[in-house]
């Protein structure tokens, strides 16, 4: 009978070894005689490299777009049909769950239950919530080797101890509200995006917006930003500006606090962790201006907040990925914006980092008056949002519909 397996990790785990130790089978008996094939990030990015520099499209999805131009869902379930075609014995699945919506969620997790009951599954996930039903033992890594999990009642820690910094200037101008988009409505050609949607966002109010990949969160951001063009052509208000009566995309701009887990990318310079918080007050990738003895006050309340200050000056290249992320949030911050985006900022975060992520935004919600929108296409248990603006895909363009949570 096949013994299904799981290994919870955290993202400091040295994944290499970990998928080298398991496939040399020093672990387990039953993988010895078997062949396997590994479902990760690491494989589809090895056919998307193929896709790009040598126009090979060794993997079909459904609609014959290329990997490149396909959504997460269909993805991996391109990359599942192709490496079953070699009859595997065992499948390792790294972090399978990742960047997919609900749906294609459900999609993925009804294929896997199938194929269990005739392949070995062997799955390695930073999230708990995302270990499959039907495996039979979890384990977790203890020096190096592998180790049954249990479940354990956990204390929640409290991380974030000091009062939230105050902001530069305080800024008596208010807009009430700050967003108002009054049966919007955006097509592309002939395909329609969202339809009717009406929303308003009032100072201070923290809001997540959900739906399923494709139901159109990214085009209402544009709208919001002040990025989309179509934003002209519609009923709209921004933070007191009536959209398409001569504003810049700056006075638009100027509000609004972003951050995404895309935005990582573009920070690859050795600046130090000090550094990076202090450029948020110019907006800037690296510092290239003398910030003012209050402005390096700022920055250093926000880092003793993060219990970062004993180690400001080492290289923001220094930090974990969960770690990165709270210091660029509070690079968001210091100017205390109107409006703060968060877009999927937990992907790819372990149940640490992600809880500890979330502490942080839960009191920038409670303790400053930024409104705060948090994007997800899955709900974070560790968000706790006052309202959430839910997406529901129509043939029309999705329609848009507001739940109070409290």
């Amino acid at each position: 009978m096949l013994q299904h397996k799981a290994f919870y990790i955290s993202n400091t785990e040295n994944k290499k070894q970990l998928l080298n130790n398991i496939i040399s089978g020093v672990w387990f008996d039953d993988l010895d005689s078997l062949e396997g094939v590994l479902f990760s990030e690491l494989t589809l990015n090895a056919f998307i490299d193929k896709e790009i520099r040598y126009g090979r499209f060794d993997v079909q999805t459904s609609t014959k777009n290329s990997l490149k131009n396909s959504s997460e869902g269909e993805r991996k379930r391109a990359l599942l049909n192709h490496i079953l075609q070699f009859n595997p014995g065992y499948i390792i699945l790294d972090n399978v769950f990742d960047c997919l919506d609900v749906e294609a969620q459900s999609k993925i997790e009804s294929k896997l239950t199938e194929l269990s009951k005739r392949i070995l599954i062997i799955q390695i996930s930073a999230r708990k919530r995302d270990i499959l039903s039907f495996i039979d033992n979890v384990y977790i890594l203890e020096d190096n080797r592998p180790k049954l999990f249990t479940t354990s009642t956990k204390v929640a820690n409290i991380n974030f101890t000091q009062d939230l910094p105050k902001p530069y200037i305080t800024i008596n101008e208010t807009f009430n509200p700050l967003i108002k988009l009054n049966k919007v409505s955006v097509s592309y050609g002939e395909r329609p995006i969202v339809n009717n949607i009406s929303w308003i966002i009032k100072p201070g109010e923290f809001w997540q917006l959900i739906g399923p990949n494709g139901s159109g969160k990214s085009t209402i951001l544009s709208l919001i930003s002040g990025d989309n063009p179509k934003g002209y052509m519609a009923d709209m208000m921004l933070f007191g500006i009536k959209k398409g009566s001569g504003e810049t995309v700056w006075d638009i701009k100027k509000n609004i606090g972003f951050y995404t887990s895309e935005i990582l990318h573009g920070f690859k310079r050795k600046d130090s962790i000090e550094s990076m918080i202090i450029s948020g007050f110019f907006d800037s990738i690296g510092l290239y201006r003398q910030p003012t003895d209050k402005q390096i006050a700022i920055a250093h309340k926000w880092l003793i907040l993060l219990n970062m200050f004993h180690f400001k000056d080492k290289s923001f290249q220094f930090l974990s990925n969960g770690h990165k992320r709270l210091v660029l949030i509070a690079r968001a911050m210091v100017k205390h914006p109107s409006l703060l985006i968060l877009d999927e900022p937990t992907n790819g975060l372990d149940d640490t980092d992600a809880q500890l992520f979330s502490e942080l935004v839960n009191k920038i919600a409670k303790e400053s008056n930024t409104a705060i929108i948090y994007v997800s296409h899955r709900k974070e248990e560790y968000i706790i949002p006052d309202f959430i603006y839910e997406l529901f895909p129509d043939k029309q363009g999705s329609k848009g519909k507001m739940i109070y949570t409290n």
